[in-house]
């Protein structure tokens, strides 16, 4: 079973607000979210396919 991270974990990685975080997945902007018995985590994989995305769309951007 792949590692699942917490919100907080996730924000610390990604070096911003855990209230930032919900925001982006209220938004669907973040890294795709699994919610288990009421918790929120994220699968680690996600986590880096989002910032792989982010990194294309801002190389685009150039």
């Amino acid at each position: 079973m792949e590692a699942l991270l917490t919100t907080a974990e996730v924000a610390a990685l990604l070096r911003v607000a855990p209230e930032t975080l919900r925001y982006w997945r209220w938004k669907r902007l973040g890294p795709r979210s699994i919610r288990l018995g009421g918790r929120v985590v994220y699968r680690v994989s996600a986590v880096e396919q989002w910032v792989e995305q982010q990194a294309t769309l801002a190389d685009r951007d150039r």
